[in-house]
């Protein structure tokens, strides 16, 4: 079997996580860590201590110049997924994203085009479905286990934002950052995948007044296709514990997703219980199913197009006067 060559573009957290991935027995047969590209030459060195036979760059167009790649990893900050993705598809390699796709619609429509122009597998980081609680949840939604679905709920609170883990200098920024953008990202793809595609009626988003900082705090009515309703609260900068949570209420019971892995349901009328999920469930990781499909075998990929769909609603959420179909 032919080894993948794949290189890396951001050696922040993600991307140092993925390495890692790929250094697993699970793939290490399949894929080789050739090239690693990052703008600090410090982030480098450090890098080079544990990889020293790693070819490393602080340009990724001469480092995609310079090495024959099969598989390019984008970890860098969201405005620059757009210009490391399109020289990737010029040279026709696969490409495998962070989240957000894109650090606007536009940007993500050409990016689709390209990535299907270039005839190459395109893959963006969603890795929630494939979390075995998500898995559940589906099981049970297609079972029907809370009946016909009434309306969904959707909260996102942080005592503080950035989380003291996710100190840089983008993730506060009002162009690229803020908690809509960070982790809204990953239920928005995860509700569009289990429940069907998503559309904004309203959002109301509040601001710190004379500065570029993200969001404090959103409001906002959705719906699906079949016009359940799906409220967003989402709030930064309070007293508490933070809550990622999801809840989803039947006519005959109700089920949620707490703080991103605890699933809990029951009937109408009494208490929540724990629901048991098997670790077997577990889908990951996602760079699994990237090798497998481009070794052409049976994966489970979120592409471009998913990330283009996602983008939507992440742009109608935060500025919905540039939405046309919000006017």
């Amino acid at each position: 079997m032919t080894t993948i060559k794949m290189a890396v573009v951001g050696l922040g957290k993600m991307g140092l996580h993925m390495i890692r991935e790929a250094e697993q027995a699970e793939l290490s047969e399949n894929v080789e860590i050739v090239a690693v590209c990052d703008s600090s030459e410090e982030h480098l060195i450090t890098f080079a201590v544990s990889h020293p036979d790693t070819k490393m760059y602080t340009d990724y167009k001469q480092m995609l110049d310079e090495h024959s790649i099969d598989l390019l990893y984008i970890a860098v900050p969201p405005k620059f997924h757009y210009p490391v993705v399109m020289e990737a598809l010029k040279r026709q390699i696969h490409v495998f994203c962070e989240k957000p796709l894109a650090n606007s619609v536009e940007e993500a429509r050409a990016m689709l085009v390209g990535a299907e122009k270039a005839g190459v597998v395109h893959a963006i980081h969603f890795s929630m479905p494939h979390e075995p609680s998500v898995v559940k949840l589906q099981q049970l939604i297609e079972q029907q286990t809370i009946g016909t679905i009434r309306k969904m709920d959707l909260i996102l609170q942080f005592p503080q934002w950035p989380r003291a883990w996710q100190q840089n200098e983008w993730i506060t920024s009002r162009e690229q950052g803020g908690f809509i953008l960070e982790v809204g990202i990953h239920w928005i793809h995860m509700i569009q995948t289990v429940f069907g595609a998503i559309r904004v009626i309203d959002s109301q988003v509040q601001y710190p007044q004379n500065t570029d900082e993200c969001e404090h705090e959103i409001q906002a009515a959705m719906e699906l296709e079949d016009g359940t309703r799906v409220q967003l609260n989402g709030i930064a900068h309070i007293a508490g514990e933070e809550r990622v949570s999801m809840i989803v209420y039947g006519t005959e019971g109700t089920i949620a997703l707490e703080n991103w892995d605890q699933l809990w349901s029951g009937p109408v009328g009494q208490p929540l219980g724990l629901v048991e999920v098997q670790e077997s469930l577990s889908q990951l990781p996602v760079l699994k199913h990237v090798i497998a499909r481009i070794q052409g075998k049976p994966a489970k990929i979120y592409d471009f197009n998913d990330g283009y769909q996602a983008q939507l609603v992440l742009e109608a959420l935060r500025n919905p006067e540039s939405i046309p179909s919000l006017k």
